[in-house]
């Protein structure tokens, strides 16, 4: 996808500036879930049919979808050295790994399950960047030892680490310190990351001393700046406020004497989960714009962290109705998913537009239902009122805008077993995680011989 209208950048507020019409949303007309014949297909496959083979509830993704979201990221900052690294805490199968890796991601890990997921699917060390508030010596060692693109340092203590690990093995660690610009990225709090009560990275104020410090450590490298302020941002502002505050802090630590070649700009940009909205959050390209604006003059390479914009439109939960019940006021549709396989609207109040798997005719009234799940919390809603045709028990639904933080979230609360994720590639489909049986869920827990 190419941007219309104006593709120029003039001097003064990029966030302003930026006017390419028409404005496109990344969830309408860009995944490859669409009604055909009226059926509901994931590329050339109808979902009805993964259905019928791996029953309900399941994930599945689209190849297709995911590569394009990875392309649009790398097209908005071409003509700039750039790397674009796969967030994949939004969604971490190996499968979705290599599928990314094979159009050229780079991935950005946060733990050392990460970091040796990303290398049994074949991502090199020095594509892997390892990022989070709480590395651990043995995580750090581990990533040494097998190769790593850079640290993203979130505290002087942890900056102690890594240079004694690197000693100890008799290696350098390359790395960025994550620096906490104080800039509001107006998301939900529990996504915000870039304010100064969150817990991540050192205060910007204090850089010129941290940077200090690790140029005196002789396991380290500094090669950078790190920075990441939340997710789902629908504005380009707050990014605008914390990238001006990194090129000014690349020059006074360049003038200090410091070697700063790479920016990661981590992640951040958000979906339109509201298909019918109006408030389409930026496109890749608008971003990538005020990145050159604002950064590129700096020589810089740019990493950039993006998850859920390449995934989350990607994936796509299926389930089915159990039941439908007459409450006092209101009908309910009780569904085979529950808030264990999707929890973000239990635990953020997300909103993901609900379609069915079977179009509506024409003229077919729709009506209010709240969907819920089976789990014996009243948390496990995830719509209340959400007009739907007139629904049956059997019928299938499906929750758009589900492949990022979904399956990756998922529990087996209730004791209820992790539910399959599937593959889409054109008109073929393949199952790349199995649904465990009840026995082999139980089987995992040991009983003391004292019992």
């Amino acid at each position: 996808m190419s941007g219309h209208g104006r593709e120029r950048l003039d001097e003064g507020n990029a966030a302003e500036s930026i006017d390419l019409a028409p404005k496109i949303g990344l969830c309408a007309g860009m995944d490859h879930f669409l009604y055909r014949d009226g059926a509901l297909y994931a590329e050339d496959v109808p979902v009805a049919e993964i259905a019928a083979a791996v029953g309900t509830p399941f994930y599945v993704y689209s190849t297709a979808t995911l590569q394009r979201h990875f392309r649009l990221f790398d097209d908005a900052l071409d003509g700039i050295d750039h790397l674009v690294c796969y967030a994949m805490k939004a969604a971490s199968n190996q499968a979705i790994l290599k599928t990314l890796a094979q159009v050229g991601a780079g991935m950005d890990v946060v733990s050392q399950g990460e970091y040796l997921r990303a290398k049994a699917a074949g991502v090199p060390g020095d594509k892997i960047v390892f990022s989070g508030v709480g590395k651990t010596a043995e995580e750090i060692r581990v990533a040494l030892s097998g190769g790593i693109r850079q640290f993203n340092v979130e505290s002087e203590p942890e900056m102690e680490v890594i240079n004694a690990v690197a000693l100890e093995l008799g290696v350098v660690a390359p790395i960025t310190v994550r620096v906490n610009p104080d800039v509001d990225a107006k998301t939900h709090a529990k996504i915000a990351t870039g304010k100064s009560e969150n817990k991540f990275g050192i205060p910007i104020s204090r850089a010129v001393e941290v940077y200090a410090r690790a140029a005196a450590l002789p396991g380290l490298e500094v090669i950078g700046i790190d920075v990441h302020i939340g997710s789902q941002l629908t504005d380009l502002e707050p990014f605008r406020l914390a990238y001006q505050k990194v090129a000014e802090l690349t020059e006074v630590l360049r003038a200090e004497g410091h070697n700063i070649r790479r920016l990661d700009l981590g992640g951040g940009l958000g979906i339109p989960y509201h298909t019918q909205s109006n408030d389409a959050p930026p496109l890749p390209v608008e971003y990538g714009m005020l990145i050159k604006h604002t950064l590129g003059h700096l020589g810089c390479e740019i990493e950039i962290e993006p998850g859920r914009l390449i995934a989350g439109n990607a994936g796509m939960l299926i389930s089915e109705v159990i039941y439908v019940k007459s409450g006092e006021d209101r009908d309910f549709l009780i569904i085979d998913g529950a808030m264990n396989d999707l929890i973000r609207p239990a635990m953020y109040e997300a909103h993901h537009d609900i379609i069915p798997v079977v179009e509506p005719a024409a003229g077919i009234e729709s009506q209010p239902y709240d969907i819920v799940g089976p789990v014996c919390e009243s948390g496990d809603t995830f719509a209340k009122q959400r007009d739907l045709p007139p629904m049956a028990a059997g019928n299938l639904i499906a929750f758009r805008s589900a492949g990022a933080y979904g399956a990756v979230m998922a529990s087996e609360y209730n004791s209820r077993p992790l539910i399959p994720e599937v593959l889409v590639n054109g008109d073929q489909f393949a199952v790349i995680r199995a649904r465990p049986t009840f026995d082999e869920m139980i089987n995992r827990d040991s009983i003391p011989e004292w019992l």
